[in-house]
Order: C-alpha cells, then sequence, then structure tokens
C-alpha cells in the first residue's frame, strides 16, 4: 500500500486529505470495487455525488472496508453534493437526507452544492448526466440554497459544506452574504486550465480549492479532438519530468497540482492506476519543472457546461 496522503486543514477545523478518489462515472458494480480497491492502496478520501448514481455503492464499499477492520469510518473523508434540481430550499434538507440514505456510513463529511445553477424540480430520479438536451433553468439565488445547506450542519450529520463549479464573484457572494465559509470551491483544474488566480482568490478567503479532471479527458479528446483540449499526459516535457523521478506524466501532472495547492481527484478503476495516482508524495517538482507545467495552461476547458450557457447563474463569463 503506497503512503496515505498528507491532510490539510479546512477553515473549521476538519481535516481533509489533498488528494482523493474521483467517481464520476463509476456505476453499479465497478464502483463498489473501484473504491474498495481505492481504500486498499491507501486513499482515504471519496468523491461521489447524487447525479453520479453511485452513492449506494460507495457506501457499501466502505462499510464492507470497516467491517474487514481496513478502515475506521472516521479514516475517510466522504464529499457528495447536492444536484441543480434541488436547490429550491424547501428541497435541499431532503436531497441530502436522500444521499445520506444511499451512503449508509452514519454521516457525510462534506456536502457541495454541485454548481450555482438550478433547474426546475421534477422528481427525486437522477438526471441523465449525458443528455445533450438543457433542463428547464430556474433562477434559484445561490445564496438562498446555500443558506438551507447551512442548515444541515446544525444536524450533526455533515461535518462541513462547500461549493462547486463557482466563479470568484459566486464564492464572494456566499462568504459576503452567508454565515459559513465554504471549506472548499471544486472545480476542473488541470495543466490546460490550472486555475492559479481562482486558488489564489480562494486561499485569501481560506477556502481550498478541489481539482476534479486533474488529468484531462483523455477519452473526451480521443472521441472529439477538434473541441476537447489535448492533455499533458502525452507531452515530451512531461515524459521527461517523469523520468527523472521514476514517475508516470499522471504522476506528474498530480503532483503538479498538490504543489500549486490543489486537491486533486483523479478518478479510476482500474487497480494499478489507482495505486499509480496515489503514490506522489515521496518527491516534489522544483520551482523550474512547476514553471513547465504551467506553461500547458490556456484557460480551455474539458467540461464547459455548454448546453446550460444561457442560464443566469452560469459561471464560466467571467475571467475566474
Amino acid at each position: 500500500m503506497a503512503p496515505l496522503a498528507p491532510t490539510i486543514t479546512l477553515n473549521n477545523g476538519q481535516k481533509m486529505p489533498v488528494l482523493g478518489l474521483g467517481t464520476w462515472l463509476s456505476r453499479e458494480g465497478e464502483a463498489v470495487e473501484a473504491v474498495k480497491a481505492a481504500i486498499d492502496a491507501g486513499y482515504r478520501h471519496i468523491d461521489t455525488a447524487y447525479l453520479y448514481a453511485n452513492e449506494k455503492e460507495v457506501g457499501q464499499a466502505i462499510r464492507e472496508k470497516i467491517a474487514e477492520g481496513v478502515i475506521k469510518r472516521e479514516d475517510v473523508f466522504v464529499t457528495t453534493k447536492l444536484w441543480n434540481n434541488f436547490h429550491d430550499p424547501q428541497h435541499v434538507e431532503e436531497a441530502f437526507n436522500r444521499s445520506l440514505a444511499n451512503l449508509d456510513i452514519g454521516y457525510i463529511d462534506l456536502y457541495l452544492m454541485h454548481s450555482p445553477m438550478s433547474f426546475k424540480f421534477i422528481d427525486w430520479a437522477a438526471p441523465n448526466p449525458d443528455s445533450p438536451v438543457a433542463p428547464e433553468f430556474t433562477e434559484v439565488d445561490i445564496v438562498d440554497t446555500y443558506r438551507a445547506m447551512e442548515k444541515l450542519l446544525k444536524t450533526g450529520k455533515v461535518k462541513s459544506i462547500g461549493v462547486s463549479n463557482f466563479n470568484s464573484e459566486q464564492v464572494e457572494r456566499i462568504v459576503n452574504e452567508c454565515e459559513v465559509v465554504p471549506v472548499t470551491n471544486q472545480v476542473e483544474c488541470n495543466p490546460n486550465l490550472n486555475q492559479r488566480k481562482l486558488t489564489e482568490f480562494c486561499k485569501k478567503l481560506n477556502i481550498t480549492i478541489t481539482a476534479y479532471s486533474p488529468l484531462g479527458r483523455p477519452n473526451y479528446y480521443e472521441k472529439d479532438p477538434i473541441n476537447t483540449p489535448k492533455p499533458a499526459l502525452a507531452d515530451p516535457r512531461v515524459l521527461e519530468i517523469g523520468k527523472k523521478y521514476g514517475k508516470t506524466p499522471g504522476q506528474i501532472i498530480l503532483r503538479y497540482l498538490v504543489d500549486i495547492g490543489t486537491i486533486p481527484v483523479p478518478k479510476s478503476a482500474n487497480p494499478d492506476r489507482l495505486r499509480q495516482n496515489i503514490d506522489i508524495f515521496d518527491f516534489k517538482l522544483t520551482p523550474e519543472e512547476i514553471a513547465i507545467m504551467d506553461g500547458f495552461n490556456t484557460g480551455t476547458r474539458s467540461v464547459p457546461f455548454a448546453v446550460w450557457a444561457p442560464h443566469k447563474y452560469y459561471p464560466f463569463n467571467t475571467e475566474f
């Protein structure tokens, strides 16, 4: 087993490992096995969401590893998220309780507003994330939704709350108008979109940046190379840095993201890749190597949410 990832102390005193397992697109049996393999490999930070339709599988894997004596509940940090259909304050507690029941692990470590954009509530079914058709938009204020999330903290069923896919202006509104400062803002972050400005902005507010799609979207690039940024994984410069440390390009990228102050949550179901992704804590990049990695930044998104661009709270029309 690789060494456990170091932890960072969040603004509320809770500790969060600086690398986790993303579970987007891990479905049914795959999610159970992926999470179990990740825990065996040393992961103690698991990221899921109501949208992913795999909370039950994530919870099952954690419960099985607790039963085996591999971990205790308090050893693992679990994040899930409030989906856009449930932003109306009257739906927030019910949405949270459904995620809590799906996971069935006693409590949730971190609950995020999945995005600032609200959609019409239809029912409690997890929506199809691959639908090319935009849902019906609503304009529930992010402040109202977040205030409803703040109330969840008083139940003791969740330890921390935060946001996801928020731009700097939206983060600032939450900080200025709500009582609880988000512990993190989870956003796409990789060498093509290194989020340096947003990271620095949030750092001043004592808010961490969690990095989803930290390796880019290699499978998306293969399907649509014209509209998807080319990942840095195959670039000769990354390969050269990897040779120096005896690491893969993916390990170099994840180390870079940790070194610039973000918390990557790479997704994998491959046991070898899982072990590689967490085996990045025995070296650090030099300032010169970080500068090379910074050079990949174009500000191009792998996940632009283009179908939602007309939404009033679409977050990607600002610089950061």
